[in-house]
């Protein structure tokens, strides 16, 4: 039987396959899907290290090659049974390890990016683009505490761990802060 993930209201699907374009873009229409989901995460982390909460809103993972952006993953395999739509306007169904553009795009077509996120996306993209996608991956074991090794399987990691890891003053508050701030989008959106 095939995984089906369940896909939270909260989630914005639109958002994070921006952030999966941004990366593509630089890399020239496409990348690996290894090496965009390391640098998807370590932008999240960036944001929550400067500004408390991540670019994407995702939930996070510990799998075998590092941290993971779960539900932005789910898309990038094709496995997200809701809001293709919002996906797909731009990034195409994987092919092989790569993700490519579905169209193409410029910065400026990045619409639900904010300045600060594309300042976060840009220092991320800087900062880890001439490494390997498989030592990134390795560096993410090295360097990011709240992953741990899930033997071949996965396991969450906790948006209060990520804080802890980042040393802010109180994880457990900023976590709760961010839970507070899904069940108002969620709200919002099926209202």
């Amino acid at each position: 039987m095939t995984y089906v993930p369940n896909i939270p209201d909260w989630f914005l699907t639109r958002k994070a396959a921006q952030v999966t374009a941004f990366f593509a873009l630089k890399s020239g229409g496409r990348i690996n899907i290894l090496m965009s989901t390391k640098l998807i995460y370590l932008a999240d982390r960036l944001s929550m290290e400067k500004r408390d909460f991540p670019i994407t809103n995702d939930s996070y993972f510990s799998m075998p090659f590092g941290p993971v952006n779960s539900y932005t993953y789910s898309y990038m395999q094709g496995m997200a049974p809701t809001r293709q739509e919002d996906w797909l306007e731009f990034i195409s169904p994987r092919i092989g390890n790569d993700l490519r553009l579905s169209q193409e795009l410029t910065m400026d077509d990045l619409d639900e990016l904010s300045r600060g996120d594309l300042k976060i996306l840009e220092e991320t993209w800087e900062r880890f683009k001439d490494i390997d996608r498989f030592d990134l991956a390795d560096w993410t074991h090295e360097f990011c505490p709240e992953w741990k090794n899930p033997n071949g399987s996965s396991i969450p990691i906790e948006l209060a761990s990520i804080f802890n890891a980042l040393h802010k003053n109180d994880p457990v508050e900023l976590a709760e802060d961010l839970q507070t701030e899904r069940r108002i989008v969620a709200a919002f959106r099926t209202a």
